[in-house]
This record gives C-alpha cells, structure tokens and sequence, in this order.
C-alpha cells in the first residue's frame, strides 16, 4: 500500500496531531521524519488527552507500529518520558539507530545563543534541537545507534564534550558540562531504550510492500522550512514533503497523497514576519477562544487571518492533492471573515509569496471580505448539515489555495471530523 504524508502547510501549530490520529485507525504505520521536541502535537480522544512532543500521533491505536525516522532528532530524556507515560512497548514505538541524539551541552548551547542575540531573538524553543542538527552537519553528532556501543561513546565523548565546553565557557561565559554526568546519563539511555531502537527504514519498506498504509507525519509547518520558509525565523529541518524522502529512507515513488494541513486561520509561534497579523481584539478572541498556546512552550501564539498567498506557496511547494482544514468552529459567529489573496509590497501588488523575510516584512495583505455565519459547525460530521457560508467559506480557500479539500475538522475531538473524500485507500 502506498504512503500519505500529512504536513503542516503553515507556520506549524495547525492540529496535525488530531488529524494523524483519526486517519491511524486504516493505517499499520504513523512515521514521524523531522525536527525533535521542538514540536508538540495534542490528540484527544476517548483514551483521554496526549501531549506529545517526539512519539507520533498514532499511538493510541493498538495495531500501529509509531517509528521515529532518522531525520529526527532525539532527546532521549523527553523519548523516555512519553514512552513511560503512555505505557509504550517496542511493538508498539520504534526509534531510528541513525536519529541524531540532543545531548546536554546542545540545551545549553541553544539557551546561550538565543539569548546572545537580544532583541534579534528568533524565538528558538531552548530544546538543543538547532545545536544537534549543527553538530549533525559538522560531523560532531551523535546517533541513537551508538548509546548501543558504550566503548565507541568512551573514546568519542571526551574530545565532543571538551570542544563544547570551550565554547561554553570562553564564548557565552556559561558553566561548563560535566563529562562524567554526560556519560553516566548514555549509559542509561541505553540501557532504558536498546529495545526500541533500530533500522526504522525496514519497517517503513515492509509496510509499504505489504497491505498497511503509511502516514508520515509532519512536523512544524512548511513556511518553517529550512529551505522553503522565512529565513532566518525558520526551524533546523525540512518539514516540506522533501524532508519526508531524507528523514525516512524513502522513494518518492512511494506515495499515494500528499495532504496539507491548514487553520481556517493563520498562526504563528516566535519571532518573524506574519503579514495577516491580527492585533487587539480580534486577536485575542480567536486566541482565547481556541486556546491558541503553544503545546511545547505555553506561548501564546500569533494570529491572522488565513493568507492565502502563503496557502498556494505551500501547495506548490509540497505538491499537495489534498487540503485538510481545521479550527473552522473557531470562525462560528464572525459577522465578516476576511481573506488575504495577495499582497502589497513597495505599493506594487503581487500574488507570489517572498520568502525573504525582509521582504515578507514589507508585505501589506489585500482582503478579500466575505461574509460570515452565525450557525455553529462544531462536531459536524455530514457536509449536508454545514451552513451556507461555511460551505462558501471552504470553496472559496481551494479555489485561492489551489488544491481540493477532502477533510474539515469541527472539533478537538478525533470523532469531531467531516470527510468530504477519502484521503487513504482502504
């Protein structure tokens, strides 16, 4: 059976996780490919609620095997916790031996040097998640794999663990790391996480080559992309549809669908530039009213209206088939609903997405105005019981954003989910 990936296709934040966990009931594998936890995904369902920050959103169906790919990187500390706390075993969960580890001298590193730049703060989560995905590159790291080989740890460690303390200390003023605590703390995590490590890329072919489907799941959103998004306010991996291929050892020849998820509105977490701002009022009565706070960091986020610029960006970037909207219950009771189909920039109007972020910073939203409703849509389930102007609503975004919506989420809940069209094959 094929593979579907399910990616953010905004700023992040756009409920990824309740949408992977009602797609895993017709799935055998949930595979998460990027970034670490710096991302946090919330699913509830009539197990209760799961905060989840490395595990993918499929656990709580019994007949899913959730695996972390090897372009993920792995604070086993964090991996240990969800893991304990939602009671998984290794037939259940599965890391890859190539993931890169979050040591820590990476938390200390990403804490000093956000708060290094001041006021020029990109608004990092101080999880170390950067500072492994740098080690990753300058061929520092370490990987899951080797907590299995303690002597290979013995003779590495102590050189990793000297240079980034020099660092540390004679750059940033910080209090150095203790080697003899970093290496007590892998001799743990191995011994608490061999069994569920190994080469998640035969799990992934083996289901692919068998009759389950796949879902890969995204991490952050695509305009957070190291290539794709608003450099430098971007996070340290690549959650567009490319980051699936490296992060999971796949073909792209492997897939069924790529599915972009987005809010019936926009948000974003940290610093950079957000053109569909909404400050004041409208602002806070979205935020409160969806409770719209980061599940990593508690921040509140940012809100704007839905840019549709941005919207058709992450399509063509991703190759989205498919279009999933959540948060339209947030919408009930709007008098108007504004749009954001193009932009101006420099008084001249353009319908294309910068994503320099100088430029985006300039980027002044044209509106497109349409009215909104009053009846509630939270919990439907049928199109036919969906009012007027939600169902104007919803046309209106596939035709700005290019690409057909199968799926809309009324609701928090798994059953609280409206399928327009199949997504997976059954």
């Amino acid at each position: 059976m094929p593979a579907y990936a399910v990616i953010g296709a905004q700023w992040g934040d756009e409920g990824k996780g309740k949408i992977i966990d009602f797609l895993a009931e017709n799935a055998a594998v949930i595979a998460r490919y990027s970034g670490g936890n710096n991302a946090g995904h919330t699913v509830i369902n009539d197990a209760g609620t799961f905060k989840l920050h490395l595990v993918p959103s499929g656990i709580c169906w019994p007949h899913t095997m959730n695996v972390i790919g090897n372009g993920v990187v792995v604070d086993p500390d964090v991996l240990l916790k969800e893991i304990n706390e939602n009671e998984l075993d290794p037939q259940h969960l599965a890391v890859s031996d190539r993931a890169h580890l979050i040591m820590p001298y990476h938390i200390v590193l990403d804490q000093l040097e956000e708060e290094r730049r001041g006021n020029a703060a990109i608004g990092t989560t101080g999880r170390g998640v950067g500072p492994a995905y740098v080690d990753k590159v300058a061929r520092l790291g370490l990987r899951v794999g080797e907590l299995l080989d303690p002597e290979n740890l013995a003779l590495r460690l102590p050189e990793i663990v000297a240079f980034k303390n020099e660092i540390i200390t004679k750059i940033y003023g910080g209090d150095p790391v203790d080697l003899d605590s970093v290496f007590a703390l892998t001799n743990r995590w191995a011994t608490e996480l061999a069994a569920y490590i190994r080469p998640v890329e035969n799990i992934v072919a083996d289901a692919l080559e068998s009759d389950g489907n796949v879902i890969i799941e995204g991490a952050q959103g695509s305009l957070l992309d190291l290539d794709h998004g608003t450099y430098p306010y971007v996070t340290s991996s690549n959650p567009t549809v490319g980051g699936t291929l490296t992060g999971l050892g796949m073909g792209p020849g492997s897939y069924g669908g790529v599915a972009g998820v987005y809010k019936a509105y926009c948000t974003r977490v940290g610093a950079g530039p957000f053109p569909t701002e909404m400050l004041g009022e409208e602002g806070d009565r979205i935020r409160e009213q969806a409770g719209e706070y980061g599940t990593t960091t508690g921040r509140p986020r940012r809100i704007g209206w839905f840019d549709g610029v941005a919207g058709r960006y992450s399509a063509r970037v991703n190759g989205f088939d498919a279009m999933i909207i959540t948060r339209l219950d947030t919408l009930d009771g709007w008098d108007e609903i504004n749009i954001c189909v193009a932009y101006e920039i420099d008084g001249v109007r353009t319908e294309q997405f910068p994503v320099d972020a100088v430029m985006l910073d300039r980027a002044e939203p044209i509106y497109e105005t349409i009215s909104g409703w009053t009846e509630s849509t939270r919990a439907i389930t049928e199109y036919s019981q969906l009012n007027a102007g939600a169902r104007s609503y919803i046309k209106r975004l596939e035709e700005i954003v290019g690409v057909p919506a199968k799926i809309i989420s009324t609701g928090p809940r798994r059953e609280e989910t409206l399928v327009l069209q199949d997504f997976l094959a059954h």
